[in-house]
Formats: structure tokens, sequence, C-alpha cells
């Protein structure tokens, strides 16, 4: 059996692209519930994990990073904003000018990682002709 990590970049962006739409969700029902009286925004947690799973080593080659990544299975971690920070008497702590921003940035790196998926199978489609 042939042992290749040609996979590694693509599986890692996979891990990317779910915890990116896992955060998509959750922002959007922020947006969806920016009116209601009580509602504690979520949100989830994936690039700060992602960083401690690649490390800091300045002497590691990124592939052996990847390849470590892959093997360990970076989750995305979702998590409800109880700060005592509100935006209204209400309790709510959705900020309606913040939230719409942090969806199309969320949107634009969800697009991102797409496309980095698409140019590795792009890359592999090449390399087998």
């Amino acid at each position: 059996m042939i042992n290749s990590n040609v996979f590694d970049y693509i599986s890692v962006l996979d891990q990317a692209a779910d915890a990116t739409w896992m955060r998509h969700i959750a922002l959007s029902n922020n947006n969806a519930n920016i009116t209601t009286p009580g509602y504690k925004r979520q949100d989830v947690a994936f690039e700060s994990e992602f960083r401690k799973a690649l490390g800091n080593c300045r002497h590691e080659s990124m592939d052996a990073k990847v390849s470590r990544v892959r093997r360990t299975t970076v989750k995305p971690v979702a998590y409800t904003d109880y700060s005592s920070l509100s935006y209204r008497l209400d309790g709510n702590n959705v900020d309606p000018d913040a939230e719409p921003v942090m969806l199309a940035e969320n949107q634009m790196k969800y697009q991102g990682l797409m496309a980095a998926i698409n140019n590795e199978f792009q890359n592999l489609q090449a390399v087998l002709k």
C-alpha cells in the first residue's frame, strides 16, 4: 500500500469549512433573534483551536503541521455568550450592527475555503492527467 499524504490539506480544509458552516448557523440564529428578549448570542470557536493544533514551531514544515492536524481532528466549540454586556434593557446581548458584519466575514472565509478545496482537487486532477 502506498503511504501518501496527498489528502492532508483537503482534510484540514474540510474541517475548517465544516467549522465555518457551523459558525454561519450560529450567527444566522443571532440575527434571527435580534429582537428576542433575553436571548444570548452564540458563536463558534475554531480558529484558536486550529492555531494551537498547528503549533508555532518555526522549524517544522507546513506539511508536517498539516499532517499532525489531520490526525488529531480539531473540533469546533460552540458556546453561548453569557456576558453581562447587554444592548437592551431586556437582556438581549446581540449587537444589531456587528452581527451582520460577522456573518459577511464568515461567508467570505467559507467561500475562500471552498475555493482552496476546489484548487486542491484541480491540482490532483492535473497530476493524474
